[in-house]
């Protein structure tokens, strides 16, 4: 790789590990072996294999199956990620995926198309129970029991781990997993092409079989993705149709077969083995995954063998450090060392050793604001109550709902494709390249949008009491766009005291607390995009996901409006054409949107609040 800093958000191990420690050193409490383990087609997978060295009885295996390269590993217990369950005795077990680093074979992205009629075809849930059937004739002192964990694209590897499972396998962590990339995970929401995130993305892993960073020449990316035009240039000026991921996007701008078959709630059934989902708040990758794929495997769980954990953090900062901030937000505790120590060590020593008294609730969420872990017997919670904040004139936002019929209840805004809005400060630096602020952008002060004329912003008066929020959130806009095509961004923010001499600095501070954008064009329907009607009024429901804060006495509730997110999303042109990959620069237009606040269209967030 070029830059470790690309490994937080794929290969977490690396990031964190410096090059003074890849290799073994004679302090090691695990011994390293190396071996290409063959799979059913005759294609074999590079892995590593660590077996403790005063191993007194049979372990079970651990395995992480990753496209990000594993010959650099240290000793489990020198990362802090695995250091827990390393002092607890397994036998880890790290392969590169076929077709990536040093494995055999041919890479296909989140490969899914296996005829399961061919005794020869193959997936990656294939190649782990092949992997698995190798590890036990071949690894001395086994106790034939199994676990998978893993993060992001190996979080993903994990789920198609559990869904043919070989027998051996007993339980899984998940963590992060992409669920549906064209609904909310690393490369659409809501429909919406994450630009800078899947072109990036789609180079770093497929123009070589090791990752490698775009060369943009240009420090801040906002200018660069602005000075790209159309996506059409994409393939003219520089991957030149030889990237298949990226072939695929400009081919399947709407949701079908294609994104549909490879979705998690289209390959998931009831579970057949413990699965622990994991999930941070502020993930800027894969927030939507681990809870659709929770959601799913919820429906048909009768043997009570599906959890969740929701915790305060980034895309995988669950996994290094003692987890007790995040940006400039403080959380009072190490939530990340009390994650890997009670939380996941004591699940995989309960399944896989028989160890502990398997006591683990449902659903074990930290609550912020609150700052507290707090525990569930379902996820969302049974009994939060709806309510709903509603927009009104003036920037005020209130539980009441607005009573007036007014022909001018409305705010409007002009949204120009050619001035979109950042979606974080500026300069915007490559997003894994060095000094990249990618990690913590979701917990960035919102006020730096405050004053922009494309952003609307409503608050409530200050708290005169706490809101707790717990469970799934909802946006209701009611809108209009003079185009026939617009986005729809919304955040849900905290807004801190102007004066909070506990910290001076957060005084005033507008903390994203929840947020998710939606493409106007499939209000209707994934599928089958339809063009806006220039001036009607429509009603659009935006999946913000879910939350455990608390809003506290003194700070305010805000929402924020506004029609783009560049370039984390790409720019829609607001005049409908049949597939913005293929959008003409003449097709770029400017338009004005307006958000409804009257009785009859009364824009709102549903909340669901737990009562005191």
């Amino acid at each position: 790789m070029k830059s470790t800093s690309v490994a937080l958000c794929f290969l977490l191990f690396s990031f964190f590990i410096s090059k003074e420690i890849f290799s073994q050193t004679n302090d090691d409490k695990y011994n390293r072996s190396e071996v290409m383990i063959p799979m059913r087609d005759g294609i074999k997978l590079h892995t590593i294999v660590f077996t403790p060295k005063n191993q007194t009885e049979s372990l079970p295996f651990l395995l992480t199956r990753t496209p990000y390269g594993v010959s650099k590993y240290p000793s489990p217990e020198k990362i802090q990620y695995t250091r827990d369950m390393a002092e607890d005795g397994y036998i880890f077990v790290f392969q590169d995926i076929r077709g990536r680093y040093s494995s055999e074979g041919q890479f296909e992205m989140q490969r899914f198309n296996r005829n399961k009629k061919d005794p020869k075809a193959i997936d990656e849930s294939t190649d782990t129970y092949d992997t698995f059937e190798w590890l036990l004739k071949n690894i001395p002192h086994n106790n034939g029991k199994a676990g998978m964990y893993g993060i992001s694209y190996p979080g993903w590897t994990t789920v198609m781990g559990a869904i043919d499972p070989h027998p051996a396998l007993v339980a899984v962590s998940e963590q992060a997993t992409p669920a549906d990339m064209f609904l909310g995970d690393d490369f659409h929401h809501n429909g919406a092409f994450r630009l800078s995130y899947g072109f990036e993305y789609a180079f770093m892993e497929e123009a070589s079989k090791t990752d490698s960073l775009f060369p943009f020449h240009q420090y801040d990316t906002y200018d660069w993705y602005l000075k790209l035009g159309p996506l059409s240039n994409v393939n003219k000026k520089y991957f030149f149709g030889k990237l298949p991921s990226w072939n695929d996007f400009v081919h399947h701008p709407n949701y079908d077969a294609f994104w549909q078959k490879q979705s998690l709630p289209y390959r998931l059934d009831s579970p057949r083995v413990y699965i622990m989902n994991v999930a941070g708040w502020w993930d800027q990758e894969d927030f939507y995954g681990p809870q659709k794929a929770y959601e799913k495997w919820e429906k048909t769980d009768v043997h009570h063998k599906n959890y969740i954990v929701l915790g305060p953090w980034n895309h995988g900062g669950w996994a290094f450090g003692p987890g007790n901030k995040l940006g400039n937000i403080q959380f009072d505790s190490a939530t990340g060392e009390t994650f890997r120590k009670n939380i996941q060590a004591r699940w995989f020593a309960y399944h896989l050793k028989g160890k502990g008294d398997g006591n683990f609730a449902e659903a074990i969420t930290f609550q912020t604001g609150s700052n507290q872990w707090k525990n569930y017997d379902s996820w969302p919670p049974k009994d939060a109550v709806q309510k709903n904040l509603y927009f009104h004139a003036n920037g005020k936002l209130s539980f009441e709902k607005p009573t007036s019929s007014s022909e001018a209840g409305y705010d409007s805004y002009i949204s120009d494709p050619a001035h979109p809005v950042p979606y974080r400060t500026r300069p915007i630096e490559e997003t894994y390249g060095p000094g990249s602020r990618w990690y913590t952008w979701l917990t960035e002060d919102q006020r730096f949008v405050q004053n922009r004329p494309d952003v609307l912003s409503w608050e409530t008066d200050t708290l005169s009491e706490n809101v707790t929020v717990t469970g799934n959130i909802l946006a209701r806009l009611f809108a209009s766009t003079t185009g026939s095509d617009a986005d729809w961004v919304v955040k849900l923010i905290d807004v801190y005291p102007e004066h909070y001499p506990k910290e001076p600095k957060m005084a005033g501070y507008e903390w994203m607390v929840a947020n998710d954008v939606f493409r106007g064009r499939f209000k209707k329907s994934f599928e089958k995009p339809e063009a806006a009607t220039p001036g009607k009024v429509e009603a659009y429901t935006i999946d913000l996901h879910s939350l455990n804060h608390v809003f506290k006495k003194g700070h305010k509730i805000m929402v924020q409006v506004q029609s783009s997110w560049f370039p984390i999303i790409d720019r829609n042109p607001q005049k409908f054409v049949p597939n913005i990959f293929e959008a003409k620069e003449e097709d770029f237009q400017k338009a004005t949107h307006k958000i409804y606040r009257r009785a009859e269209a009364p824009s709102h967030i549903e909340l669901s609040v737990m009562e005191n």
